[in-house]
């Protein structure tokens, strides 16, 4: 398996605090059977001043660190975007991180606000996709406003977004809206990937293995092969 969206890098943002920390994480998704982590902190000017360039320098340090404890892991680093006016100026400078290709696009995993999908999202959305850019909107089953309403995900679907499904969502260990939300997404056939969104190991580990299993259960052996592994090699092998 793939986990497209983790939060293990150092230091960075509110995922692991230490290096120990890290590892330990990268050690007990190893376990659970993750063979790559694209490593996403989160890129949200005024709150975690990450930018491609500046993140470089923190993941070679953290791959390095990786290799010397011997974890037969792959490794790459990207961002999890937040939606708003300053992803114009990050573009502007080259400084958006992306999680690899798709269909000859850029892929950046956008993060919309938890309460609500800001007006104007769609025409950022547009910009993007303009300059080559696809969004491949995270965890969206959490999104207080889709869990209010399915159907404000359609502009989105129209504009053709990836969607990135949370595993403890889809097992229901975010509650029964998240839970019914990612079901609907997955009936829908919308979701591209699912992933971990592991910040740390007691309340939010990167673990995919039950989601995985319960989804090749529901769904068949195929759309979880697609959703933990074909799909992310996909964007993460620029394809």
């Amino acid at each position: 398996m793939i986990d497209l969206h983790c939060h293990l890098l150092p230091a960075v943002d509110d995922g692991a605090a230490s290096l120990e920390e890290a590892l330990s994480m990268v050690r007990a998704a190893v376990e659970d059977g993750t063979k790559h982590l694209v490593l996403t902190p989160h890129v949200q000017p005024g709150r975690y001043e990450n930018t491609r360039a500046s993140l470089v320098p923190h993941f070679e340090a953290f791959s390095a660190a990786v290799a010397e404890a011997g974890i037969p892991v792959g490794l790459s680093i990207a961002g999890e975007v937040r939606l708003g006016a300053e992803v114009l100026q990050l573009a502007a400078s080259d400084n958006l991180p992306f999680l690899g290709r798709w269909q000859g696009k850029n892929v950046m995993l956008l993060e919309l606000p938890h309460s609500h999908i800001p007006p104007g999202s769609d025409k950022l959305v547009k910009w993007l996709l303009d300059r080559n850019i696809l969004p491949m909107i995270a965890h969206p089953e959490r999104n207080k406003a889709v869990m209010d309403d399915l159907s404000k995900l359609h502009p989105f679907v129209e504009m053709g977004c990836l969607f990135q499904l949370t595993a403890m969502s889809v097992t229901a260990d975010f509650g029964d809206s998240a839970h019914q939300r990612a079901h609907q997404i997955l009936e829908n056939n919308w979701a591209t990937v699912i992933a971990s969104d592991g910040h740390n190991l007691k309340h939010r580990p990167p673990f995919l293995s039950k989601a995985f299993r319960l989804v090749e259960k529901l769904y068949g052996r195929v759309e979880a092969q697609a959703l933990f592994t074909l799909n992310p090699a996909t964007i993460v092998d620029g394809v």
